[in-house]
């Protein structure tokens, strides 16, 4: 497959919005750990190769084993994902699929986040879907990501 734009390549600004978005996340008190874990299983949904490539090595950087990325496909099922884990990835995967969640898993985040920290959530799940989005538009080739270079 061959890349369609670069993000070097794409309109001055394009991107800063987004960018600043990130900035945001990152101050917030959401641990980035979960919040690659999160991008991690949307970037599944989506099947975005250059954002899987980019959160695997995030998470394992993070300390992330191999085993729960590897099953987050099936993290229903599986014993080693913590009920707050599994609240976060029931939301992520309801607004990827849905683009709504419903008031069961809404509230399955209440006992875990405050409304704060669930705004900042819903926007971190929207933030990768677009990322995804514009990574699969614009073809964007994985494998050369490093950690920490964005």
């Amino acid at each position: 497959m061959t890349q369609r734009i670069a993000l070097q390549e794409a309109p001055k600004g394009l991107v800063d919005g987004m960018f600043k978005t990130e900035s945001y996340l990152k101050r917030s008190t959401l641990d980035p750990k979960l919040l690659v874990l999160m991008q991690h299983r949307v970037s599944q949904i989506n099947g975005c190769g250059y954002c899987l490539d980019m959160h695997h090595k995030d998470a394992i950087h993070m300390g992330e084993s191999e085993l729960r990325l590897h099953t987050l496909p099936a993290w229903k099922e599986c014993p080693y994902f913590t009920d707050k884990e599994r609240a976060v990835l029931a939301y992520a995967e309801s607004l990827t699929l849905h683009a709504d969640a419903d008031d069961a898993i809404f509230d399955g985040l209440k006992p875990f986040f405050s409304m704060a920290e669930i705004a900042d959530l819903t926007l971190a799940v929207a933030q990768i879907n677009s990322w995804n989005r514009i990574n699969k538009a614009f073809r964007s080739t994985p494998g050369n990501y490093q950690v920490g270079q964005f």
